[in-house]
C-alpha cells in the first residue's frame, strides 16, 4: 500500500476537529444535564464529550473509511491502511464545564505506530494549530516556529495532574522541589493545549505524567514541527510515562531538573 499523504491528512484532521470545536462552542454555556465519572470523581464526562467523540467517528469514517480510529471514550475502530486516527473529542472537560479557557478539540493521526499528523483546535483562544511531519507546523494558518531558549531559572513552565488522590498528592510535592528553580508554573488542565503552548510561546516548557496516547499525539507532532523536543520517558513513579517537551537547548537541563525534583527516576538521564 502506498504511503499515505501527510498533507491531506493533516487537512482532514483540521477540517473534523473544527467540525467538533463548532458542536462544543455551540453548547458551552448550555446546563450539562448528564455528568458521569469516570476512573475517580474527578474524571469527569459528559454528554457533550461523547457528542463530540460520535461525530469525530462519523466523519473520519465518511473521509478516511480504511483507516483505524481510537478514542478516549470508547470509539475503536480497526483499519487495514496503517493509519490510526487518535482523538480527544474533549481534552478539558472539567475547564469546559466551569467555563475555563484551555477545552480543545485534538485528532491525531499515527502511521504504523509513528505520530505523523495532528491538528488542535483551542476555542476560548481563538487557535488552530495544524502539522504533518516533514510539513511544518501552522497557528491559524500561519507558519508556527519556537522562540528562542529561556534559561530555566526564568522559565515558565506547564504541567497537569492526575485524577487518582494519591498520585495528585505525590505529584503536588514533586512541584514544590521544582518552582523554586524556575519562573513560576502553569496549569491549564488540557494536555494539548499545553503542548501547542510551547510550539507558539505561551509556555518555555511542559512535562505531565500519566497522559493517555489521545492527550498527545496530535500536539506532539505541532510541537515537534515547530521545533520542540518532544519526548516520552518511562522512568517516573507519577504515572506511567512523563511526557516532557521543551526547546532542544533546554531539554537535557530539564530532564535533570525532574530527575532530582523527584518527577522522573535516575535511569531516565541514561
Amino acid at each position: 500500500m502506498p504511503a499515505p499523504d501527510l498533507a491531506e491528512l493533516r487537512d482532514v484532521a483540521e477540517r473534523v476537529a473544527a467540525d467538533a470545536a463548532a458542536l462544543l462552542r455551540a453548547s458551552v454555556d448550555d446546563r450539562r444535564e448528564v455528568v458521569d465519572t469516570k476512573s475517580t470523581s474527578t474524571d469527569m464526562v459528559t454528554e457533550m464529550d461523547r457528542a463530540s467523540e460520535a461525530l469525530l467517528v462519523r466523519r473520519l469514517r465518511e473521509l478516511r473509511p480504511d483507516d483505524g480510529i481510537v478514542g478516549e471514550e470508547g470509539a475503536a475502530h480497526p483499519g487495514t491502511s496503517g493509519v490510526v486516527w487518535v482523538v480527544d473529542p474533549l481534552d478539558g472537560t472539567t475547564n469546559y464545564l466551569y467555563r475555563h479557557p484551555g477545552w480543545n478539540v485534538s485528532v491525531g493521526a499515527t502511521v504504523d505506530g509513528v505520530p505523523a499528523v495532528g491538528a488542535v483546535v483551542v476555542p476560548s483562544q481563538g487557535d488552530t494549530f495544524a502539522a504533518a511531519t516533514g510539513h511544518g507546523a501552522t497557528r491559524n494558518g500561519r507558519p508556527l516556529r519556537i522562540g528562542p531558549p529561556a534559561p530555566l531559572r526564568t522559565s515558565l513552565v506547564g504541567t497537569g495532574f492526575g485524577y487518582d488522590p494519591a498520585t495528585r498528592e505525590a505529584q503536588a510535592r514533586a512541584l514544590t522541589a521544582l518552582i523554586a528553580r524556575i519562573r513560576d508554573i502553569r496549569r491549564m488542565g488540557a494536555a494539548a493545549a499545553d503542548l501547542c503552548s510551547v510550539a507558539c510561546g505561551r509556555l518555555d516548557a511542559y512535562y505531565e505524567t500519566g497522559l493517555a496516547e489521545w492527550d498527545r499525539v496530535a500536539a506532539t507532532v505541532v510541537a515537534r514541527e515547530a521545533g520542540a523536543r518532544v519526548e516520552v520517558h518511562p522512568d517516573t513513579d507519577l504515572g506511567p510515562d512523563c511526557t516532557i517537551a521543551a526547546h532542544p537547548d533546554c531539554f537535557d537541563e530539564l530532564v535533570e531538573l525532574l530527575t532530582e525534583a523527584g518527577v522522573l527516576r535516575r535511569s531516565a538521564l541514561g
